[in-house]
């Protein structure tokens, strides 16, 4: 806002040069002869008679010069505009007219209304910008910041500035999810935590047991054979017990860490295609990837367009990681109405025997190898599409590899 403020006052210094530059122009041009014609007529007269004398004059050759009158009584009585010129020691009367079609002032005039509206309308759309558009954007400048910070219970203050209403619209709803989110973490850790303590609690009771059974035989205790046979069992069947509950904390260690929220409407397949290949259009280019978008018929799709879009582009994302950089493309086919959206890339890293564990949370192949990744992008494919009723899957077709994405027609 300061740079700003600082251009403000150098534009309003400018148009002050302007305005005074303009009005000096203005009067040294009247001032001089070429403003002033009938000076010139007055100067040439003069030069005529002082070489020929006032009889030799023909008046008829001049347009502004109207009579000469030599000093006499009367020589300063005259209704009319005139000059005075001294020519051979005698005093000289031009009486001359001079209507200015031009007129001086009314240019000026003129000129400074112009220049006044012109500097009336910079100075309303400077500040114009300011208030609509700089300032709403400099009380944004620290949302950001806060929301970084995790300052997520302040609301955003909304505004009707159609330049930054959706915007800010969008930023609120943003901190709102997150918001949202990290409640949902919190409560996901407390329940987890509650439950680890419980099943921790559970485990104690069948260890216990086993503990106990295991010093009872080590000290031989139990002589009888068939006593000891039960006492196994036992053991075996707390074994059992502590291996369940072990299957409980990977079970609630594995599901629902991630929030995926689904809202299934209907949308257009064009819209889908139409956002992808705009953007990765002008991604690829510029790391000169051949795209190529497949023909398609347009027909209505039901999912949650926003999770399409995030499931279509983790797969472009992990065609364009473990590709070859030479070729990506898009393609189209239906079958027992579904929609089958195919990511081809070129290059295949993938071993077949790795086919089956690419949808799998946190499994990354060999292809990996110095790679950044968390081992998520397709297992989070996998559960948003199962969510829209849909269905992903990944082949090998030589020397290349797709994924298909299955999506419901409606």
């Amino acid at each position: 806002m300061k740079a700003f403020n600082k251009i403000f006052a150098a534009v309003i210094i400018l148009l002050a040069g302007i305005f005074i530059a303009a009005n000096l122009m203005l009067v040294s041009r009247d001032t001089d002869s070429e403003g002033r014609p009938y000076r010139v007529e007055i100067s040439r007269l003069t030069e005529e008679i002082s070489q020929n004398g006032i009889d030799t004059v023909d008046l008829s050759d001049y347009e502004y010069v109207t009579d000469i009158h030599p000093y006499s009584d009367i020589f300063y009585s005259s209704d009319s505009d005139y000059m005075i010129s001294e020519i051979g020691g005698t005093l000289y009367r031009f009486d001359y007219t001079y209507e200015n079609k031009n007129d001086m002032t009314n240019t000026l005039i003129t000129v400074n209304v112009i220049l006044a509206v012109m500097t009336v309308v910079i100075l309303c759309v400077m500040l114009y910008l300011k208030k609509k558009i700089l300032s709403p954007f400099e009380r944004l400048t620290d949302v950001p910041y806060e929301l970084s910070k995790g300052n997520l219970s302040a609301p955003v203050k909304e505004t009707k500035n159609r330049f930054f209403g959706r915007f800010v619209w969008g930023v609120d709803l943003l901190r709102e999810n997150m918001e949202e989110q990290k409640q949902r973490e919190l409560e996901l850790q407390r329940e987890r935590k509650m439950l680890l303590l419980s099943l921790s609690h559970d485990i104690k009771t069948p260890l216990s047991a086993i503990k106990l059974y295991s010093k009872a035989l080590s000290k031989g205790l139990y002589e009888d054979h068939e006593k000891q046979l039960e006492i196994a069992n036992s053991i075996n069947n707390k074994a059992d017990e502590i291996e369940g509950y072990v299957s409980q904390i990977i079970t609630a260690s594995r599901e629902d860490f991630l929030s995926l929220d689904v809202n299934i409407n209907e949308y257009y397949l064009s819209e889908l295609v139409g956002k992808i290949s705009v953007y990765y259009t002008e991604k690829l280019s510029l790391v000169k990837t051949e795209f190529t978008v497949g023909e398609y018929s347009d027909c209505i799709i039901k999912g949650d367009f926003d999770r399409s879009i995030e499931v279509i582009q983790n797969i472009m994302e992990n065609a364009i990681k473990y590709g070859d950089g030479k070729s990506i493309k898009i393609s189209f086919s239906e079958e027992d109405g579904c929609i089958l959206i195919s990511v081809t890339n070129s290059g295949n890293t993938l071993n077949q025997s790795e086919l089956p564990h690419v949808f799998d949370s946190f499994w990354r192949g060999e292809n990996a190898v110095g790679k950044n990744g968390s081992g998520l992008g397709l297992y989070i494919c996998r559960q948003l599409m199962r969510k829209m009723n849909g269905d992903i899957f990944a082949q090998i077709e030589g020397d290349s590899v797709s994924v298909v994405s299955v999506f419901e027609k409606a």
